[in-house]
Formats: C-alpha cells, sequence, structure tokens
C-alpha cells in the first residue's frame, strides 16, 4: 500500500524561512531511515506558495491564480512517498518525522494513495482503458502509477 505523508506549513515557513541546520540532519536522517527500511519511495520539499500557482475551474474554464496563497493552513511544504503494509504502519512512520520546536500550526496528513495495482487491471474499465493503462504501466516500469 502506498501512502502520502503530507508535511503542512507555518507562516514561517511560507515566508521563505530555511530550517536550522540541525534540524535538517534530523530529517536527512530520518529520510535515510525510511530508505533503509526499504519504504521510500520519494521525499520532497516544497517551495513556499509565491512560487506556485492555483488553477480553479468553474463552467468548465480553467482560471489561473499566482501564488502566495493566504490560508497557509492549507499550505504544504513537502511530502513523503511511502510504501508500507497498512495504514497503521504509515501512521507510525509519520509520527517519527522530526518536528522542530515552535513550529506551531506544522502537522501532517497521511493519505493512502490510489495505486491501480490494489484493482484488478480491468476492473470497471473499457477494453480501450484497460489497453491504454496496460501501456501506461509497461512505459513506467517500476514508476508505475
Amino acid at each position: 500500500m502506498k501512502f502520502m505523508i503530507v508535511g503542512k506549513a507555518n507562516e514561517d515557513i511560507e515566508a521563505g524561512a530555511l530550517p536550522d541546520p540541525e534540524y535538517v540532519e534530523r530529517m536527512h536522517a530520518y529520510n535515510e531511515e525510511l530508505a533503509k527500511a526499504g519504504v521510500l519511495l520519494a521525499a520532497e520539499g516544497l517551495y513556499p506558495s509565491s512560487r506556485g500557482a492555483r488553477i480553479a475551474y468553474s463552467g468548465g474554464r480553467a482560471s489561473i491564480v499566482d501564488g502566495p496563497f493566504t490560508e497557509a493552513k492549507e499550505l504544504i511544504a513537502g511530502f513523503w512517498l511511502i510504501q508500507v503494509k497498512s495504514r497503521e504502519e504509515a501512521v507510525q512512520w509519520a509520527l517519527r518525522v522530526p518536528m522542530p520546536p515552535g513550529y506551531d500550526g506544522v502537522g501532517l496528513d497521511v493519505w493512502q494513495v490510489y495505486d491501480a495495482a490494489d484493482t484488478p487491471d480491468t476492473a470497471g474499465m473499457s477494453p480501450e482503458a484497460a489497453e491504454w493503462e496496460s501501456a501506461l504501466r509497461e512505459r513506467l516500469g517500476d514508476r508505475a502509477c
């Protein structure tokens, strides 16, 4: 099962403040622990929302809103993509994420990632869609969606 651990931002993170070097070392050690356990698929930090864009749809049309975004509680600072045996294991890994003191407002969400491998390849798909899915998985190999 794949899970995404989403690290929430706070005002300091959104302002672009860099973490203390000691905290960065603790985060590297955590990431190394995930890798050694064989569960880490990806881990990345994100720039503040001022460097991003939000796309909203209404009436079949897209509108683009440039960052920064005002609701810091809805922003994310980074993520880990892990592959574990259960939701409980994913939560246990999330509980081990090092958090620097004084980062009130920072939190984590743990989301199960839908993996097409969790269902039969053709469940509910038209023959054309099943063929497309199979071809895509073949092209992606180990990176399959």
